[in-house]
């Protein structure tokens, strides 16, 4: 219960500016910021990924940079705008929610520079990242199904959205390639942003699915994941984390986490515009250009058996040479829900 009082705490700020560092001229001259969606900037998943990459950025060049934290879905815009008046040169928008909000505002101020994660704006200011979540989501789907000693396997989602069914979509493939008969068993949070930031409910859908047969269960649901993850370390279970590496959580209880690199791509839209190299459009960084993958660390080590390593091993290659094909539930020619 501490663990979670400690990350309420830290989502209930809503608004800072990091402390000056040394050579204040240079953020006179650039100065970047990012905007965090709900959950918040330490939800130990998704935020936290960007907000990381962010503080690497602040470290290596001595630059500040100014968030805002939402709490609630009419600051997206507020914010966002408050930013682009304030002269930021860039901006890093966390979360597909943040699209309508990116697109408003940056018509209106057109020299501002606008990073979207995990959405797309076609404007000539805006750059859109987006991720093959379906291929981490695989990959952590081998490891799932070589693990379970039940044969069944869970999901928890947060909010059900397309963006979602693709981890599960991803999962389920990787899971059946590897075991046929195994069973995964599926459970979304909920349909509004809420379901984000609710370790109570994701703890309850876990047990629900141990009771269920789950012994190994994947949780992308930010910071609701959080009670997923709790709950089957408390029943002598596993769980696998999603965004950022959440293996040291609860070690020997976290098979793996799913990684996707938003830290990478909040970092580059810094530097990009920093040193000119900043490009608009859309981007989806998979496999093959690192942007998503698996955590092997001293926290589960021990959990991956060298049969588990060799297979996953084995999917990755062939998902980057293009021999083993991974449906996209964006696609609608499988994984159909």
């Amino acid at each position: 219960m501490n663990f979670f009082r400690r990350a309420a705490c830290a989502a209930a700020l809503t608004l800072s500016v990091v402390a000056a560092a040394p050579g204040a001229e240079s953020e006179k001259t650039f100065a970047p910021a990012i905007v965090f969606d709900m959950g918040g900037r330490f939800d130990k998943s998704f935020n936290e990924g960007a907000n990381q990459g962010a503080e690497r950025f602040r470290a290596d060049t001595g630059v500040n940079f100014r968030w805002f934290e939402i709490t609630n879905e009419a600051q997206r815009e507020q914010f966002l705008r408050r930013l682009a008046a304030r002269n930021a040169k860039v901006i890093v928008a966390v979360g597909f929610s943040m699209a309508p909000s990116v697109e408003k505002v940056a018509r209106e101020y057109p020299d501002v520079r606008f990073t979207l994660i995990d959405g797309v704006v076609d404007l000539p200011n805006v750059q859109s990242v987006e991720f093959a979540e379906h291929e981490g989501s695989y990959l952590v789907g081998v490891l799932a199904a070589l693990a379970s000693k039940t044969g069944t396997v869970g999901f928890v989602g947060g909010m059900d959205i397309p963006l979602i069914r693709r981890f599960v979509c991803g999962y389920e493939q990787g899971v059946k390639a590897t075991k046929p008969d195994a069973k995964v068993i599926s459970n979304m949070a909920g349909s509004t942003p809420t379901a984000w930031a609710d370790p109570t409910r994701g703890s309850e859908l876990a047990k629900s699915q141990m009771d269920r047969g789950a012994d190994v269960i994947f949780a992308a649901a930010g910071q609701t994941g959080l009670g997923v993850l709790q709950a089957a370390a408390d029943a002598g279970k596993q769980g696998i984390g999603v965004d950022s590496n959440q293996n040291h959580l609860f070690p020997g209880h976290v098979l793996t986490s799913m990684i996707k690199r938003v830290d990478v791509a909040a970092y580059n839209a810094f530097k990009g515009v920093m040193d000119g190299t900043w490009k608009p459009g859309h981007q989806r960084l998979g496999l093959t250009e690192e942007g998503v993958g698996w955590a092997l660390d001293e926290n589960n080590r021990s959990l991956i058996t060298p049969e588990m390593l060799a297979a996953v091993t084995k999917a990755a290659d062939e998902i980057k040479a293009g021999t083993r094909h991974v449906v996209n539930y964006s696609d609608k020619d499988s994984c159909v829900y």
